[in-house]
């Protein structure tokens, strides 16, 4: 009985650990160079629970393993952010970097597998209200080879709005 409960246990946490994360594959993208489809990657919207730092120096990192190396240095990783009291073009998720409600705010991938988030507030950001998320967009993916029809460059989808880059790679918004 011992070893049945105990089998039991177990498989309830293995499976408890596949299901959870914060991250999502993205739907199918355009065809891939050897056409499968390529896969774009975003994640769910973050919440912070706690912004660790200084005055001035904010931050509080997220899990992003989708976040490799070859997504991160061959890719291109955009971020956004919704703050709390924040209307910025009739939207108010804004692309990082960005200065809005009185302070810089930014992301930065201190290692492989995670992001941080960071703003340089002099009192900590709000905890509540405010959500930030990536989109990984990796460089196989003909869109971003030069000389392919549709291409963009990083700089092109970098100056894209939130809603377009959504549009373009079929991203839940």
């Amino acid at each position: 009985m011992k070893a049945r409960f105990k089998m039991l246990f177990l498989s309830a946490a293995i499976s408890a650990l596949m299901f959870a994360g914060c991250q999502k594959d993205g739907p199918a993208g355009p065809p891939g160079v050897d056409g499968q489809d390529a896969t774009v990657y975003y994640s769910n919207w973050f919440y912070p629970s706690a912004w660790a730092g200084v005055s001035g120096d904010w931050y509080f990192a997220a899990s992003a393993p989708d976040l490799t190396q070859d997504i991160v240095e061959n890719g291109v990783v955009l971020a956004y952010c919704w703050l709390a009291g924040d209307v910025y073009e009739g939207s108010s998720v804004r692309p990082l970097p960005a200065y809005a409600v009185g302070a810089n705010w930014s992301f930065l991938i201190h290692q492989y597998g995670s992001i941080e988030f960071t703003s340089d507030m002099f009192a900590p950001p709000l905890t509540t209200g405010n959500k930030f998320r990536f989109i990984a967009i990796p460089g196989n993916i003909p869109a971003l080879k030069s000389g392919t029809p549709g291409y963009r460059s990083a700089r092109e989808l970098r100056s894209m709005s939130y809603k377009e880059i959504c549009r373009l790679y079929n991203i839940p918004e």
